[in-house]
């Protein structure tokens, strides 16, 4: 079985392991204690909190260890925001954010702050202008990732810590996709990662707050973790996190470059092996391994379940893999093809027969995929026999909409419309990239008696 998808959890170090085992036999007393085996532990602690700090880039009392990577972004941005709630509570996003900052973004907004979404172009990153536009006297604090999670578009940071500077507005990064492959640069303000993310054990995530960046702990106190992160630390955990941090640096430049040629292997004969294809993010700016590309007349799910059947393990932003049935948001704010959608992300150490393997399954299970669906051929088009078309999809979801409009595109004349009705919010993004993709023009939406009216004209 080949492993792609290391941007939702890396596989386990070895040193990771090694650590973890270790430090099981000397780091179960509680660091606080002032007997041997609490100072042991204490040790051991203070250890992995230097070990990591110096892979971020900081003081080793800058950092803290939380439960989780979630964890230490919803501590960083509740805690920035509680402690300039004098300047005010606007808070800035980037649209493309991970989850754990929007939901953060929306329980400020519930609580009664204002938020910021800032747009992305189509290859998922902010304009550092644009952003720096949205930055207001009242601004409590921004974040931007290092790295998107599912294109893999690295974001021009340090543009855009440099603008948050000259504001004199603290800038929180969520670093959890590019700390393994080195430092964030930038003279950012608070940092959060996730360990699983680099091979290191679940449960460990890391939150730095600089030096000078006024910062209120939300919640009841507690003595540990310098009040940011309470509860008892799961010290086997944090020692392994910090070893494998150390150690996927130490291999880091030598294990990206190798990456990068597979990936680019990837990007590049996706689309002349698959028809249909949009190959979605940055083709420069990126994480090593990531490559991420959307089929048209594909249903995600399946795809992905045909894909783990041959021996690949995959994940996807597409709607039609998702319980809600709508789009990924990060999809949907680039405003790129969103059905079919597969993220690979190669995890160090993949041999390149595993990526080559890939290639040679995936066109056949693209295929077969489409010709259950009844997908229409990459080189079909049908008679020209005038007039205006309705498709009814209503109640189908993704990709059906978007096949139905392939296969009756044909059967207006230069200029015709077609208007495709669909209760599938998949639709609203799907249909004007198949027009992108296909020289077709998309007139817009419409509301209908059920659900939306999607039309499309007929140009070539």
């Amino acid at each position: 079985m080949a492993y792609f998808d290391a941007a939702s959890a890396a596989p386990l170090h070895p040193v990771a392991r090694q650590a973890l085992l270790a430090s099981l036999d000397e780091g179960w007393a509680d660091p606080a204690r002032l007997y041997r085996e609490g100072r042991r532990a204490r040790l051991l602690l203070d250890a992995a909190r230097e070990a990591a700090a110096e892979a971020v880039g900081c003081r080793a009392d800058e950092l803290v260890f939380t439960p989780s990577g979630t964890r230490a972004v919803h501590s960083g941005v509740a805690g920035a925001l509680a402690g300039r709630r004098r300047v005010g509570s606007h808070l800035i996003v980037s649209a493309v954010e991970h989850s754990s900052v929007l939901h953060a973004a929306e329980a400020h907004e519930a609580g009664g702050g204002t938020v910021t979404r800032v747009p992305v172009d189509r290859t998922g990153a902010v304009d550092p202008a644009a952003y720096a536009r949205t930055l207001r006297g009242d601004t409590a604090l921004a974040c931007l990732q290092s790295a998107n999670h599912e294109v893999g578009t690295e974001q021009p940071v340090a543009e855009v810590a440099g603008a948050c500077r000259e504001a004199g507005v603290p800038l929180l990064v969520d670093a959890a996709q590019s700390l393994a492959w080195g430092k964030v640069p930038g003279d950012w303000s608070l940092l959060a990662a996730s360990a699983h993310k680099w091979g290191g054990p679940s449960g460990v995530g890391l939150l730095v707050v600089r030096k000078g960046v006024r910062f209120a702990p939300q919640g009841p106190g507690d003595e540990r973790e310098s009040g940011r992160a309470p509860g008892f630390e799961n010290l086997p955990a944090i020692v392994a996190a910090a070893a494998s941090l150390r150690a996927v640096r130490a291999e880091a430049e030598a294990e990206a470059a190798r990456l990068r040629e597979l990936a680019e292997r990837i990007r590049a004969r996706v689309p002349a092996l698959v028809p249909d294809v949009e190959v979605v993010g940055d083709p420069v700016r990126r994480l090593p391994g990531v490559v991420t590309f959307s089929c048209l007349y594909v249903d995600g799910e399946t795809l992905l379940h045909e894909l783990d059947r041959a021996g690949f393990s995959v994940s996807s932003g597409s709607s039609c893999t998702s319980s809600t049935l709508t789009p990924s948001h990060v999809l949907k704010a680039m405003g790129v093809l969103s059905e079919g959608n597969v993220r690979v992300s190669l995890p160090p150490g993949t041999p390149a027969e595993d990526v080559e393997r890939f290639l040679e399954v995936l066109p056949g299970t693209v295929a077969a995929v489409r010709e259950k669906l009844g997908a229409p051929a990459a080189a079909e088009a049908a008679p020209r026999t005038g007039g205006d078309l309705v498709v009814d999809a209503i109640g189908r979801r993704c990709p059906v909409p978007v096949i139905e409009l392939a296969k009756v595109i044909g059967d207006v004349p230069v200029g015709g419309t077609v208007r495709v009705l669909s209760d599938d919010e998949a639709a609203r993004l799907d249909i004007p990239a198949w027009c992108e993709m296909r020289g077709q023009e998309y007139v817009g939406e419409e509301e209908a008696e059920k659900g939306t009216a999607y039309l499309v004209r007929r140009i070539s």
